[in-house]
């Protein structure tokens, strides 16, 4: 039977509470123990992959399919353990659930209430897996006193309630505002929080508290009194310079001693902390320096491409070399040359989006990389936007486009180089979609294998010829259109194993040229950079040493 440990977000903020969990799952695997970590999201999106890179960030996809909040991505980067569906959850999916379950006639004619019926179907969520590790991480979104929250944590207190006692703990995340006029920390927040979780019967365990200012004892002393938690149960998180400080940061001030504690677990066993004092030292001892262009959409905010923002810095930690990500609105060489942009950048990376809206600036991007022989990187739409780029100026297709941007204008505008993906196989079944499914769920998702051709660079990339890999998109290049490519120097050089949809194109005779259909940064971590971001790096400190 797995501990549990529920993870909870202050009044004033819940900054950080995404890293905190990770970094406590990386410290406890560092102990010896297994661990899961779960998201319990209180919006009512059924399903995060409708919702808008602007509202949320970006959509993390799991290997068996599930579009999920980005927390997740923190999750697998620290500790590794592949997420599932299972791991996440939002009221939406809960409510869907027990919707579903009363139309069916499961509740035999009962009148549905948040209390048993939303509060039970959240517990049986939990409960899943109990029995695969020693520790179970599970952060809730928002903060305590949502309105949206109050029946995932009353579903928390019964559940802890009914367990034996000791097998779960609360860990609180709280801010401590600093007030420059009087010089001094302010813990009224802080104890105001634990007062508002008190009042629906939970009581934290362990403290975790933000500040910009060191924590004077005498104030851990007062957090400590008035929220009922012991002085040493009471951690301060200070701001860090690069989030993989996380885990050793929080080790040294005692999180995961204290959580331990908490349990009664003693002695402990000492954590081996040596992966994440490489990773560290990678990052504080870099020896050079690239930039590279991120050429987007969703620039405006940064989290929309988290997993590729973090990738890179694999990729440098690879290389030991500092990698400088800038974001250029792919919008502005849609009315400017994009020279002037691009030409002092070591690397261009083209990642994912949906929707016309800056797809011809993508494709300059891509021409722009192409005809300088400056290393590129495709994801996605990257790629398709690549593609389209070489149908147009390589073969002749003048109005070469995808059926995306036709159906959004609800014209035919383009010859389609990009069709809507109508079926594929997944396993042993064949998946059918048609143009106008619903939004939700309804992509190509997940883990699929791919079959990359002898001699080519991605084959030397990976190390192999086999390989599988995340997907998110509903459009997919045309395969008609292949021959002509490749007699003008586009090779098609990975393939879905019964041929039928291309996975990788590569440009010949170019220091450095791939696109990928699939999101290569959902699988990179800190400590085993994906090793398309190590080599996309590796060509970009080439490039760096050129000029």
């Amino acid at each position: 039977m797995a501990r549990y440990i529920f993870i909870t977000g202050g009044v004033v903020s819940s900054l950080g509470k995404g890293l905190a969990s990770a970094a406590l799952g990386a410290l406890l695997q560092a102990r010896g123990y297994t661990v899961r970590l779960r998201k319990l999201d209180p919006y009512l999106n059924v399903d995060p992959g409708t919702m808008s890179p602007f509202e949320h960030g970006e959509v993390f996809v799991t290997d068996d399919g599930a579009e999920t909040d980005l927390d997740l991505g923190h999750y697998e980067r620290f500790t590794g353990v592949h997420a599932r569906q299972t791991d996440s959850i939002s009221s939406g999916r809960i409510y869907s659930n027990v919707l579903e379950k009363e139309r069916r006639g499961d509740y035999l004619g009962k009148t549905i209430q948040v209390i048993p019926h939303v509060t039970n179907e959240i517990k049986d969520f939990l409960k899943i897996g109990d029995d695969e590790v020693d520790f179970m991480l599970c952060e809730i979104g928002g903060t305590v006193g949502d309105i949206e929250g109050l029946p995932f944590f009353e579903a928390i207190r019964q559940f802890i309630h009914e367990r034996p006692r000791g097998q779960s703990i609360l860990m609180h995340l709280t801010l401590l505002p600093y007030l420059a006029a009087s010089g001094e920390l302010k813990t009224k927040p802080t104890q105001h929080s634990v007062k508002e979780l008190q009042s629906i019967g939970l009581a934290p365990d362990v403290l975790v508290c933000r500040s910009e200012h060191p924590i004077p004892d005498r104030e851990r002393e007062k957090i400590a009194l008035f929220c009922n938690v012991r002085k040493e149960a009471v951690i301060p998180a200070y701001d860090l310079k690069t989030i993989y400080q996380a885990p050793l940061a929080y080790h040294r001030a005692g999180l995961d001693q204290a959580v331990l504690d908490a349990f009664g677990i003693t002695p402990a066993p000492k954590p081996n902390l040596a992966r994440w004092e490489d990773v560290m030292d990678r990052i504080t001892h870099p020896e050079g320096e690239v930039r590279v262009a991120i050429v987007g959409k969703y620039t405006q905010l940064e989290d929309a491409y988290k997993s590729i923002a973090e990738a890179l810095t694999h990729g440098g930690m690879a290389n030991r070399t500092k990698v400088r990500a800038e974001w250029i609105d792919s919008e502005i060489f849609e009315r400017e040359d994009p020279a002037p942009y691009l030409e002092n950048y070591h690397a261009i990376l083209v990642p994912g989006g949906f929707g016309e809206r800056g797809t011809e600036g993508k494709i300059k991007a891509a021409e722009f990389a192409r005809t300088r022989k400056i290393p590129y990187l495709g994801i996605c739409l990257g790629m398709q936007m690549a593609v389209i780029e070489a149908a147009r100026n390589l073969v002749g297709v003048k109005n070469a486009g995808s059926e995306e941007f036709d159906h959004e204008k609800g014209a035919k505008r383009f010859t389609p180089v990009v069709y809507h993906l109508k079926e594929w196989v997944q396993g042993n079944h064949t998946v059918r979609r048609k143009a106008d499914d619903a939004k939700g769920g309804t992509m190509r998702l997940g883990a699929y294998t791919a079959n990359l051709k002898d001699g080519s660079a991605v084959a030397r990339i990976y190390g192999t010829n086999v390989i599988e890999e995340r997907h998110r998109h509903r459009y997919e290049v045309d395969i008609q259109y292949r021959d002509n490519l490749e007699k003008c120097g586009l090779l098609f050089s990975g393939m879905s194993p019964d041929g039928r949809l291309p996975e990788i194109v590569e440009v010949k005779d170019h220091p450095w040229f791939i696109g990928v259909q699939f999101h290569p940064e959902l699988k990179s971590k800190p400590f085993a950079p994906h090793p398309l971001f190590a080599d996309f790096v590796r060509a970009a400190v080439e490039v760096s040493r050129l000029v």
